[in-house]
């Protein structure tokens, strides 16, 4: 059996040359858009943890003031967005402007850059003398491999506005690739993505996961009779497919977490047998991940944090054997896969895991989610970074000798 890695395993101390002080380093973090508190956010959150003294850019900031200690209650320098009519809701719409918007920034003043995005904070300038490392969340996804699903989901307004949508995609394509060439090292989420970089931008990726805060999960060995999953109620992440597969399995019982714009059209759908129960504060949702006899995950995610939260409550996962979360759960250990996305092959699966469930151990699912803790992901990611730093200053120093 292949056992995951230590999540103890330390990363070697790389030692500082002389002149690469810490305290003379400075330092600038780009972030795409902060609305709220998401996934790509704990990543930024950490970043931030490792260089506190950094100043923070983002195209538009709205996160309500008594939330921002995840930011370090950092003022943040925002774009011309910020001011625009309805930004705050409709930020998004400003799409065709954000290129433009994000090559405002002056960021000559800063040694080193890291930008955190999946849209467009990597398009940052930058000069020759500065470093700058993205960590790529993946890239843009409705301009690349994602755009005919994208326009699928426009169509449903009017032809002009496809075609509309069509050109100003062209464009952002031009211009994403552009300025994949201004990144001086990419990061990617997971070997998922960075295949993903390496198609798109034609670059090597070194693939550091995500943070996952397993300590505020705890393993409960005790399961009861009922599945769960949850999400933000929009179409790509297919409860729509979850809720059809158990409507044709009524002795099976289902949880669903979450709030959002499909919300009422599921609960509509789902039998008696399905239960939505909606948005669920941090301890009523850690108490269903533990109880729970397994967690269903049913969407394409470049990383997907959900299902290591409920490996790290000793529940396994059964999951579309497509994205990130292949990389996360170890199949016929922590969990099975189904390897299309309908309703009949999710059915299967919950079969196979029902006829060797007694394979899956409570322990084993918390030992592999701590490959994914906050510890690690520091590490890794303060590892990396000063590997590129001694490195590239090395190069400048050489070139700027001659």
């Amino acid at each position: 059996m292949k056992e995951p890695l230590d999540p103890d395993d330390s990363i070697p101390e790389i030692p500082r040359p002389d002149g690469l002080d810490e305290n003379k380093r400075r330092v600038a973090i780009v972030h795409d858009w902060l609305p709220l508190y998401g996934g790509a956010e704990r990543v930024l959150e950490q970043i931030l943890a490792l260089h506190p003294d950094a100043d923070l850019y983002s195209i538009v900031d709205f996160i309500p003031k008594g939330e921002r200690k995840f930011l370090l209650d950092k003022a943040v320098t925002t774009s011309f967005i910020q001011k625009l009519p309805g930004a705050k809701r409709f930020y998004r719409s400003y799409l065709p402007l954000m290129p433009l918007a994000i090559e405002q920034f002056d960021l000559s003043r800063y040694d080193l850059v890291i930008s955190s995005s999946y849209a467009v904070a990597k398009g940052i300038l930058t000069g020759p003398d500065q470093l700058h490392i993205c960590y790529c969340h993946s890239p843009i996804r409705y301009g690349w491999d994602l755009q005919s699903q994208y326009l699928e989901h426009v169509g449903a307004r009017s032809r002009l506005i496809v075609w509309a949508a069509r050109i100003l995609l062209h464009y952002i394509r031009m211009w994403d690739l552009r300025t994949s060439h201004g990144v001086n090292s990419f990061i990617a989420n997971s070997a998922f993505v960075a295949r993903r970089i390496k198609k798109v931008y034609g670059r090597e990726a070194r693939v550091i996961f995500p943070p996952v805060d397993t300590s505020a999960f705890t393993l409960d060995p005790n399961k009861e009779d009922f599945y769960v999953t949850a999400s933000r109620m929009v179409s790509y992440k297919r409860i729509d497919l979850i809720v059809e597969a158990f409507n044709r399995m009524p002795d099976k019982k289902l949880i669903v977490i979450g709030t959002g714009p499909d919300f009422q059209t599921l609960k509509a759908r789902a039998g008696p047998n399905v239960q939505m129960v909606g948005y669920q504060h941090a301890a009523d949702f850690i108490s269903y991940m533990q109880r729970a006899r397994a967690f269903i995950f049913a969407a394409e995610e470049d990383f997907g944090i959900v299902p290591i939260e409920a490996q790290a409550c000793g529940t396994p996962v059964i999951a579309y054997a497509r994205g990130g979360v292949t990389e996360t759960v170890l199949s016929g250990e922590t969990g099975v896969f189904f390897k299309e996305q309908t309703s009949a092959s999710l059915q299967a699966a919950v079969r196979d895991f029902e006829a060797h469930r007694g394979g899956f151990h409570p322990e084993r699912c918390r030992m592999n989610a701590e490959r994914f803790s906050v510890a690690r992901f520091r590490r890794e990611f303060s590892a990396f970074l000063e590997r590129e730093w001694v490195a590239f200053k090395s190069m400048t120093n050489s070139v700027n000798d001659v």
